[in-house]
């Protein structure tokens, strides 16, 4: 019997997936839509998976993909940017190639497990909420220690405290491009004031821009511009306290021992 191939296509950057058909259809309803929430609907996804598909790609991408726009019962409207059209063309080009790739496979007698294990590698997934890829910028070398800074774009650094072994077996240097991981548990939010002391090597300002409260903890989404997304786990009566509001400012504050590197080969 004729076997069937079928395969997700995925764009990836330094290894992470980054656009795949279901990104690529709610990126198209947006588009559409003008609304996250509708654009989920339409898919079939929920509105909280929307907004992580969102911020892992913004996260990823070098420029914004989306744009939030002023106004309306829910603080406006999304739109596309130029670079998120961009890259649907792009993919729904490469996809029509790859289809075409599938059908020629499936005409095939040869042997199928290099492909099956190529697609196994495809769908390789962190549990690290956040995830940012960079580039090495400097290095302060340490007696057990060292402190590598990663520039992970827009004139954001992110701190990260690593021994010296597992330094020499990532070949951490300078412009070694690596995979920021930071859990979201570790994430400490704080108000933005002036005379803020804190130990935290880690000090991350931006603007509250979506809580998702439960019954123990709320999941809170703070845009640190430029595309960057930060998520965090706060407890409801930290949450309750009012300040950790849509719109307002905050600090994030991380460890430098909380934050993981990785690289790709």
């Amino acid at each position: 019997m004729q076997p069937e191939i079928e395969g997700q296509f995925w764009f990836k950057l330094q290894g992470k997936p980054f656009l795949g058909s279901a990104r690529i259809q709610l990126l198209e309803q947006v588009a559409a839509t003008g609304s996250i929430s509708a654009a989920a609907r339409a898919i079939g996804m929920s509105y909280k998976a929307a907004w992580d598909a969102i911020d892992a790609m913004n996260n990823l991408s070098d420029q914004p993909l989306l744009k939030r726009q002023a106004g309306g019962r829910h603080g406006g409207g999304t739109r596309l940017t130029a670079h998120g059209e961009q890259v649907i063309a792009q993919y729904r080009s490469a996809d029509q190639a790859y289809q075409q790739f599938l059908e020629q496979m499936a005409q095939s007698t040869g042997e199928l497990g290099d492909v099956w294990t190529l697609m196994r590698k495809l769908s390789m997934r962190t549990t690290a909420r956040n995830h940012y890829q960079g580039k090495v910028c400097r290095i302060t070398r340490g007696a057990v220690s060292d402190e590598v800074t990663v520039d992970i774009g827009h004139g954001l650094e992110i701190h990260a405290v690593v021994t010296h072994e597992a330094g020499q077996e990532l070949g951490l240097e300078q412009g070694r491009e690596v995979h920021v991981l930071i859990k979201s548990s570790f994430v400490v939010l704080g108000e933005m004031t002036g005379d803020l002391r804190v130990s935290a090597r880690n000090r991350l300002p931006g603007r509250v821009a979506h809580v998702e409260a439960g019954p123990v903890n709320a999941e809170v989404k703070l845009d640190l511009g430029h595309g960057r997304v930060l998520t965090a786990i706060v407890t409801r009566e930290a949450l309750d306290e009012g300040w950790l509001t849509e719109g307002a400012e905050a600090c994030a504050l991380i460890k430098a021992s909380h934050v993981l590197l990785a690289v790709t080969d």
